[in-house]
């Protein structure tokens, strides 16, 4: 997952030598979510998700991805061949994130939530780490690129390792309308509308947080300190808060239910997505404690969204309803990265922010009618 905000993380360095505009910036990011919408629909549609071996789906896509992330090595960041490699890498993660997650809930047993948390805080760990490596690599953002694509040809290699757990479903015979039964059954549609929710802010946040900490922290500190404290803090947010949150995310909701956890956590995000941007300029040591609060709660609750959905999906089909979830999802993140930069530009770093809290509170409010809702008892072994 280093692939995805793998150029996102060196967009401070790209706009300062290469002096790219806040549009062709913002499309580093968003291609990627482009790529990975095109990819989970194709997927969905042919049912890839449960009618491939997930090991050899995950691998191929995998290096697809990684080639197309070392690709960018060889073009100059203003090239629009840039954003087509943008693109693939994106598309290939189909191949990773719901496959991976499909193949986290073939082995639960009453512990699903806490099972997808691991690998949502991997995820959240991967993504991240780009920014750690551009932090200890000095100035040359192409140490971070080539990072990237190595990790992820050794998680090529490594996923073969990976068994498959005895809740593999059978591959179910073709059929385009199975995708459907994701917005046609009530359940299920409110699982995919608090989803929505969490990820109209989810990847805004992940985009522009760096960009927003490196401007906080040269606006507080005078001297170089100030761009790798500002890159540090980052991957300490994003990826270090973000795992922690996955892990106990998962453990609470598995204890005390789904919608609890989820919409608890996205009233906390969405608090800190009111607060964080008038921080700017402020004490570093302020703004990073109530970033990393944010970092952890903006993903605490992602996991969950996908254990409920494979609780509620006929079992055949969960990786069909898991690639349809995250398709609707990164659509949407395709709308807030791109508002961003021009919300920053007209309205600051502080109502740019806020502008992503309506997402999680209507997120929670979907939960909280899913709770209500019978087919709940399906969640968590009944702990709603």
């Amino acid at each position: 997952m280093g692939l995805w905000f793998s150029a996102s993380a060196v967009v401070p360095t790209l706009v300062a030598r290469y002096g790219l505009d806040a549009v062709r910036a913002s499309l580093l990011t968003s291609a990627v979510q482009a790529g990975f919408v095109a990819g989970t629909l194709g997927s969905a549609l042919f049912g890839l998700a449960d009618r491939l071996d997930g090991r050899r789906f995950f691998m191929v896509a995998t290096l697809v991805g990684a080639a197309a992330n070392l690709g960018l090595l060889f073009l100059a960041p203003s090239s629009p061949a840039v954003i087509a490699l943008r693109f693939v890498t994106g598309a290939a993660t189909a191949g990773v994130y719901p496959v991976g997650m499909k193949m986290a809930a073939s082995w639960a047993d009453g512990d699903l939530g806490l099972l997808i948390g691991i690998l949502v805080g991997a995820l959240t760990l991967g993504s991240a780490s780009p920014h750690l490596v551009n932090a200890l690599g000095g100035v040359d953002w192409r140490l971070t690129i080539a990072a990237a694509s190595l990790a992820a040809t050794a998680a090529a290699l490594a996923i073969n390792a990976v068994p498959l757990g005895p809740r593999l479903g059978p591959a179910p015979r073709f059929e385009a309308r199975a995708a459907l039964l994701a917005w046609t059954r009530r359940p299920l549609r409110l699982a995919n509308c608090g989803y929505l929710g969490h990820m109209w802010e989810l990847y805004a946040m992940w985009a522009w947080l760096g960009v927003f900490l490196d401007a906080s922290f040269r606006a507080a500190i005078d001297g170089p300190a100030a761009a790798v404290w500002a890159r540090l803090a980052t991957f300490g947010a994003m990826g270090v808060g973000g795992a922690l949150g996955c892990l106990a995310g998962g453990g609470l909701a598995d204890r005390f239910g789904r919608t609890v956890l989820t919409s608890g956590a996205m009233l906390v995000s969405g608090g800190c997505a009111l607060v964080t941007g008038f921080l700017f300029g402020g004490p570093p040591w302020a703004v990073f404690a109530v970033a990393f609060v944010w970092g952890i709660a903006v993903v605490a609750d992602s996991a969950q969204f996908s254990a409920s959905v494979a609780e509620l999906a006929p079992p055949e089909l969960t990786g069909t309803m898991l690639t349809v979830q995250t398709c609707g999802g990164f659509l949407l993140t395709l709308v807030t990265i791109h508002v961003m930069p021009v919300l920053v530009a007209d309205w600051g770093w502080g109502l740019a922010f806020a502008a992503l809290a309506p997402g999680p509170f209507l997120g929670a409010l979907a939960m909280l009618r899913l709770r209500a809702d019978p087919a709940a008892a399906r969640l968590a072994d009944g702990r709603r």
